[in-house]
């Protein structure tokens, strides 16, 4: 349903799927459907029940992007950047979470028009995966 865009059934079928699992690994994918339905009060309760039970550094990053992302939807670009931001160092070995991160930071610094950020950060994902998304573009985008 979620591949589909049928936000409220993959919603309710994730919902579902917590329920009986009591497990936390679809989390990430319930909350962008809430995001896509502009519930944003279940976002970020999702987004505090993932951070405290902090399963895998991946699944808490993708919860991170979703909840900034939805701060974003609302206006508060500040607020998303302060959630992202403080997850985005460079660690010693680069994930594919790593990437995903720091291409929402550069997006979303890109959109609050901090320049120099958002092409350190494209440059970053550009550096550790070439033809990762559309950032090649977004950086020269960024003259």
């Amino acid at each position: 349903m979620y591949r589909l865009e049928r936000w409220k059934q993959a919603a309710a079928e994730l919902e579902a799927y917590r329920a009986i699992t009591g497990s936390t690994d679809q989390d990430p994918v319930l909350a962008d459907s809430y995001r896509a339905l502009h519930r944003y009060r279940r976002v970020e309760e999702l987004w505090e029940e993932l951070r405290a039970a902090s399963p895998s550094a991946a699944l808490v990053a993708e919860g991170r992007i979703v909840t900034a992302g939805a701060r974003a939807d609302q206006g508060d670009l500040e607020g998303a950047i302060a959630l992202l931001a403080p997850a985005a160092p460079k660690p010693r070995r680069v994930r594919e979470h790593h990437l995903r991160l720091w291409y929402a930071l550069a997006d979303l610094y890109d959109r609050s028009g901090d320049v120099p950020q958002a092409r350190r950060l494209f440059r970053d994902v550009l550096a550790n995966q070439p033809g990762f998304a559309d950032a090649e573009e977004r950086l020269a985008a960024l003259g």
